[in-house]
């Protein structure tokens, strides 16, 4: 197996999306599916095994809606325990509260089940790089909530707060380019984007959002949005 190949966990409490989902990804190259489990407690014991054999696993696609343990618990529990595994949320359900539920457990990305097929593999790769992704209609309705500064977004209550625009010290540890980063972060802007607002290399962009994202510990972009807006940026 090559060092690049993606090893992906599907979780879900019904085999025929499991197999679809399957399907879908053994006829992408560099892609391979190397555990499936029915519900968030059987997801954890297979991590558990996995971390244990010294195989481990690069991302979960994970259910919402599960008999046992519900698919935001289990993403909870595999942040803690299994950082180095990042979580994609699959739902048949395009509610604001499981994409808020879904990235307070640290999740790296939201999905609709109904998603392209060539959308999942884009959300797999780029999560497997250390991006995020989210369903359009939800990134769309999250902005817009996160840009209303007269209140918390719905379905986000505990996360957002309006900024005092007082200095917070928890920005402190970023330079003044890295602060300029996540500000255009919290816009929505990509690389490329970020790139041309601040004429810098788009390699130079990327460093940066690196920088950014350790020197807040934070997993990934959404996470990085989040924070800016709780922090008044």
């Amino acid at each position: 197996m090559s060092e690049s190949t993606i090893r992906i966990m599907l979780v879900d409490d019904q085999e025929l999306i499991r197999t679809g989902f399957k399907l879908v990804l053994l006829a992408e190259p560099g892609m391979e599916v190397v555990a499936e489990a029915s519900d968030g407690i059987d997801a954890l014991a297979v991590l558990d095994r996995l971390a244990a054999e010294g195989s481990g696993c690069d991302i979960v696609l994970m259910d919402v809606r599960m008999p046992g343990m519900n698919g935001i618990e289990a993403t909870t529990r595999i942040v803690a325990r299994h950082p180095a595994t990042r979580v994609i949320v699959l739902t048949t359900f395009d509610l604001d509260e499981y994409a808020a539920g879904a990235i307070q457990a640290g999740a790296s990305g939201f999905l609709l089940k109904d998603a392209r097929p060539s959308e999942l593999v884009d959300a797999i790769h780029r999560v497997a790089a250390g991006d995020a992704t989210m369903a359009p209609s939800v990134t769309r309705r999250l902005m817009e909530q996160l840009r209303n500064a007269g209140g918390e977004p719905v379905g986000f209550a505990g996360i957002a707060q309006a900024g005092s625009g007082e200095p917070d010290p928890a920005l402190e540890v970023l330079t003044e380019r890295e602060t300029e980063v996540l500000k255009l972060i919290a816009e929505g802007r990509n690389n490329a984007e970020i790139s041309g607002e601040l004429f810098l290399s788009e390699s130079t962009v990327k460093t940066h959002v690196g920088r950014v994202l350790a020197k807040l510990q934070l997993r990934d972009r959404v996470h990085a949005v989040i924070f800016a807006k709780q922090h008044g940026l």
